[in-house]
């Protein structure tokens, strides 16, 4: 038996070196640590490759790809679907996008992953890093695909995003929060306004 470096085992596997790291992160194949390396077994490489052709990994891959302004961002959309495209182990099945904050819950994209996921045209949700599907409530989105028998694999899960998404987040939940704020202020004003010129919410008078 011999235990081959991440790049080799990949190699005879013929996958990218980070869907192996991947599979190893999830469990599907073991992995041996050698001081910080990761070492894999040349037998559980060769019975990964038999599972592999044996039709039990048909994997329906769902990209999804974000960016937090409107325009102007159009090549770090394609840079993320690149990564996931040259990543990809199983049929991609669609590259759902999105331009708006991480902090919105109701993005058109999302929504078409969302739909995907449940009616099973979907088994695995991928992405460059976690903040791209989510700012927060990322453990119920993994609830929810895992419900409908569905995974989510992230690239790289160690990183946050940048200082200037983060600010437009930040200026995204302000903006939100202060239109909620006033929209409760002018419903009051108007009912204030109604009740003194003696009128009822219908605008009939009293």
């Amino acid at each position: 038996m011999e235990l081959l470096r991440l790049s080799k085992a990949a190699k005879r596997l013929g996958v990218h070196p980070v869907t192996l790291r991947l599979w190893a992160d999830s469990g599907k194949i073991p992995v041996t640590w050698v001081g910080r390396e990761r070492r894999f077994s040349s037998v559980d490489v060769e019975a990964m490759k038999v599972t592999a052709g044996s039709g039990d990994w048909i994997r329906l891959e769902g990209l999804y790809v974000r960016v937090s302004g409107s325009t102007g961002q159009e090549s770090s959309l394609e840079a993320q679907e690149a990564e996931l495209r040259a990543t990809a182990t199983g049929d991609v099945v669609k590259v759902f996008k999105d331009r708006g904050s991480g902090l919105r819950e109701d993005r058109p994209g999302l929504n078409k992953l969302l739909t995907a996921v449940a009616d099973g045209s979907v088994t695995v949700v991928r992405v460059t890093h976690e903040d791209r599907l989510a700012r927060f409530g990322l453990g119920w989105l993994k609830r929810l695909f895992t419900v409908h028998g569905a995974t989510l694999e992230v690239l790289h899960p160690k990183r946050t995003g940048g200082r200037q998404e983060l600010l437009e987040d930040f200026i995204s939940l302000v903006t939100t929060f202060a239109g909620r704020l006033y929209g409760m202020r002018s419903a009051d004003a108007r009912r204030r306004l109604l009740a003194e010129s003696g009128q009822c919410g219908d605008g009939v008078a009293k």
